[in-house]
């Protein structure tokens, strides 16, 4: 008989993917095979998202959908702390988890889809990075669990818990695997990065045989040595940041910092229980930029965030025009049950942040554009993706996968996924960049 087939759907934010890899990864070690759809499955598992009431409306469409598909379903993930939408939707869903819920995921499978008699975990081919739902060339790399911040707007500290650093030597042993099995670049995830080590009060850990701090500092400095793109997410614009600086600009790693401003006027961060020093913020990225001027910085932002004014956001607008930073998001402000924003007076009318939201999009667009076309007759090192019918498509440094731009590549050469080769730059538009290889410059890894 075949062994028993788990199809699996996980949505949300990287920091889910990896907890679905984790998943997948023991039940392939335990015999399991994965389904590619739901008719051929004989359970199927969906990781949820619960961040926003966009993500839980996509979470409840999926598990009907597998429901409709399959009829065997649990469910997973951060929409399982709350379980009672689930069930009040779907009640007949086999099991709900919350997040980082391994073992009982699992263990509900084993319930209802008993692992084979047979299976020998000794000949298994599970590779020693375990299963990955990434490309081969980029991974991400979970170094911590939960957060130890209250923003109003926010709930998923009741979801996923306080800071949980994982030990220094534990985090580095497997972005070793990683490398060891081809992967080119790391996308380092968390909830907040920066904040790395404080709950183990930067406990010192072993690697090769040489020490190391769990700071964050410590860590990339651990991550440079080991020959691949290392870029940062989720960062706090604490004052220890700067320490990283100067390493992007040594080139050890990328000069690319991700960090969630979410708005720029101090009352609105005062009512998001924000950091609310937009001018030491705007101060600290002049330092970084002098220090290293090839510094990408994303963000993201929320426009109709309760009491916002009109002059609250044009605060935010001219936060940008100072800022000029390279990629950003920009969400309208959307009550998510359990937050403590939602108590707040004066919400905004719909009309109202949809209107600031497309002002800001133009904004962020024009400066996007100005910023891009700089780039222009610039040689840039980037890393192929994938090949399509008018070419290649790759990244820059200055480009996360799936949520910054690309990089459009003319060549005669035969590129492979993972290959980083040089490009001159010879276009560019709001978001994307276009250039050719250069004769020499081809590097692997």
């Amino acid at each position: 008989m075949s062994n028993p087939k788990v199809g699996f759907v996980s949505l949300g934010c990287p920091k889910a993917l990896v907890d679905s890899e984790r998943i997948l990864t023991q039940l392939r070690v335990e015999g399991y095979e994965v389904s590619p759809s739901y008719e051929e499955a004989d359970i199927v598992v969906v990781n949820t998202c619960g961040f926003i009431d966009s993500a839980k409306q996509e979470s409840l469409d999926t598990i009907e959908e597998a429901m409709k598909a399959n009829g065997k379903v649990l469910v997973t993930g951060c929409m399982g702390a709350q379980a009672d939408l689930i069930t009040e939707a779907h009640p007949g869903v086999l099991g709900i988890t919350g997040p980082q819920a391994y073992e009982q995921v699992v263990s509900q499978v084993h319930d209802h889809v008993p692992p084979p008699s047979d299976h020998d975990p000794f000949i298994d081919l599970v590779p020693p990075q375990g299963i990955k739902l990434t490309p081969r060339h980029y991974a991400y790399l979970k170094i911590s669990e939960g957060c130890n911040h209250s923003c109003s707007f926010c709930i998923i500290p009741s979801m996923r818990g306080k800071l949980r650093s994982r030990p220094v030597n534990e985090v580095l042993e497997e972005a070793e695997r990683l490398a060891a099995a081809g992967v080119r670049e790391l996308l380092v995830i968390s909830q907040d990065t920066s904040a790395y080590g404080v709950d183990i009060r930067y406990q010192t850990g072993f690697w090769q045989g040489r020490p190391v701090k769990a700071n964050m500092l410590g860590l990339c400095e651990a991550l440079a040595d080991l020959g691949m793109w290392v870029r940062l997410h989720y960062v706090y614009p604490y004052p220890h940041v700067d320490k990283v600086i100067p390493l992007m600009a040594e080139g050890k790693i990328l000069p690319y910092l991700d960090i969630p401003f979410q708005h720029a006027s101090p009352r609105i961060l005062k009512l998001m229980k924000r950091p609310a020093a937009s001018e030491n913020t705007l101060h600290r990225i002049n330092q970084w930029r002098q220090i290293c001027p090839d510094l990408t910085i994303r963000s993201t932002f929320i426009v109709g965030f309760p009491g916002e004014t009109e002059q609250d956001f044009e605060d935010l607008l001219d936060f940008l025009d100072e800022a000029q930073l390279d990629r950003v998001g920009c969400f309208q402000y959307s009550p998510v049950d359990g937050a403590r924003a939602n108590s707040l007076p004066n919400p905004v009318e719909e009309s109202v942040k949809q209107e600031r939201w497309e002002r800001f999009m133009e904004k962020q667009q024009q400066i996007s554009r100005h910023r891009l076309a700089q780039k222009i007759g610039r040689r840039l090192e980037v890393i192929i993706d994938e090949k399509n019918e008018e070419g290649y498509l790759a990244r820059s440094s200055a480009d996360a996968p799936e949520i910054d731009g690309v990089v459009y590549v003319e060549t005669d050469k035969v590129l492979r996924a993972g290959d980083r080769v040089a490009v001159e730059i010879t276009d560019s538009d709001a978001y994307d960049l276009h250039g050719r290889t250069l004769e020499a410059g081809k590097k692997k890894g």
